[in-house]
């Protein structure tokens, strides 16, 4: 999995004050997409341990407590890169504890694989569905479109 940026300390992408990892690849490309530049699966630079041991301190440090970890894009349930969010959100959940984790995905939950579900048994949060230009509204809190969905797991 490759990823575009990280954000060690975010109060736009989810509530409080959290840690940001805006992964690389999406399919959906959806007309009006603020983040165009992670479409490319192979863009940006490689998630490797490094990086995650370093996401695992941020959201462990008592200087500046995190809320939890935010999940956006790209897509982290492209299948490309499922198996690294997985890996990610399972050691979050282990390591990091009382930490919540929210997920911003263009797929929708009813049409989720077995390998995209098997992320959800380790996050709080989806926030499901294709941005959707015609239905943007600025004043969603946590969503660009109407038609995306909070959903609380």
């Amino acid at each position: 999995m490759n990823y575009h940026q990280y954000f060690p300390i975010d109060v736009v992408n989810g509530p409080g004050t959290r840690a940001t990892l805006f992964v690389s690849g999406c399919e959906h490309q959806c007309r009006g997409c603020y983040n165009q530049s992670t479409w490319d699966p192979r863009s940006g630079h490689v998630f490797d341990k490094t990086m995650e041991d370093r996401m695992i301190a941020d959201l462990n440090d008592k200087r500046i407590v995190r809320r939890g970890l935010s999940l956006s894009g790209g897509d982290p349930l492209l299948p490309v890169n499922l198996s690294a969010i997985l890996a990610l959100v399972k050691r979050v959940k282990a390591e990091c504890a009382g930490k919540d984790i929210w997920l911003w995905t263009g797929y929708v939950l009813d049409e989720l694989s077995d390998e995209q579900r098997a992320v959800l048994a380790y996050i709080d949060v989806l926030v499901d569905g294709k941005f959707e230009q015609s239905l943007a509204d600025p004043s969603l809190v946590f969503r660009g479109s109407s038609n995306q969905i909070i959903r609380l797991l």
